[in-house]
């Protein structure tokens, strides 16, 4: 019997010891991947709270670095080169640094790889180092939040708030370069109608060649004269329009707007009476 006794004490024991209680962490650690143009860029992050206290020139001292988060430091990873304030940034992981000042953050992009806030900061390390006005924001954000702000095809701007400030860092892809070269790389081989369309909508999208945007459309139409898209001919209508050719985009509108009405898409319905009004032809 005490054997047995012994023996339920030293297995209630070992799950005693092997047991985790798993609890809320205090900053939850944040994961955002977001496409830029083409270039995938990966943010790692922890958020800490605001809780009442004063966070910048308090918990978060001024003319210090700060990890610009909690616990591990914050990491940034770009598919691509990119651009930063004018300095190349070679694809790859980095750390984001600041020092928060009372009216500016200088934001650092780091080669540093070890865990913890240096003292100091290896300059010959430092990738970009950018001195960002602060912005007011009208309330306070309670959690730490690093968002992608004012997205474009060739930019994003890297929004951080905490508290009641707002920093910004624009960051630049090589999205022009990279869909370039595939438009050429294609169109020296056998296009297909998509391709022709795809790079005919880039042109307009990007403000580059409308002419050739123009040639490009209507290769596309032509190649589906047996079976006409809607997108491709409001596509068609839009190049035209741009490149001054009114009548030419009415043909296409109205062509697209049949096409919208008998697939039942009310979006290009909308859309291409909206154009068809505006040139003067509803």
């Amino acid at each position: 019997m005490k054997k047995i006794i012994l023996s339920l004490f030293v297995i209630a024991f070992a799950f005693a010891t092997n047991a985790q209680i798993k609890t809320p962490q205090p900053s939850p650690f944040q994961k955002t991947e977001q496409i830029v143009g083409l270039t995938d860029i990966t943010l790692e992050y922890s958020r800490p709270g605001v809780k009442g206290r004063t966070i910048f020139g308090d918990l978060v001292p001024y003319n210090e670095i700060w990890r610009t988060g909690a616990n591990a430091n914050t990491k940034i990873t770009f598919s691509t080169d990119v651009t930063i304030d004018g300095n190349t940034v070679k694809k790859g992981t980095y750390t984001i640094f600041t020092i928060p000042t009372e009216k500016s953050w200088e934001v650092i992009i780091h080669e540093y790889k070890k865990s913890g806030t240096p003292k100091k900061l290896d300059e010959t390390k430092v990738i970009a180092k950018v001195n960002v006005a602060t912005q007011d924001i009208p309330m306070i954000i309670e959690t730490f939040t690093i968002t992608f702000d004012d997205m474009t095809n060739n930019s994003a701007v890297l929004g951080m708030m905490w508290e009641n400030t707002y920093v910004g860092l624009k960051i630049e892809t090589p999205t022009d370069v990279m869909v370039s070269e595939q438009i050429e790389a294609t169109m020296s081989g056998t296009p297909s109608a998509n391709d022709y369309s795809a790079a005919a909508a880039y042109y307009l999208s990007a403000g580059k060649d409308i002419k050739k945007a123009q040639t490009w459309i209507d290769k596309a139409v032509d190649m589906n004269a047996d079976n006409p898209k809607f997108w491709i001919l409001r596509r068609q209508a839009l190049i035209h329009a741009k490149a001054g050719n009114k009548k030419r985009a009415i043909k296409a509108a109205k062509a697209s707007l049949a096409l919208a009405e008998k697939a039942g898409n009310k979006g290009y319905v909308k859309m291409n009476k909206a154009s068809l009004k505006e040139w003067g032809a509803m």
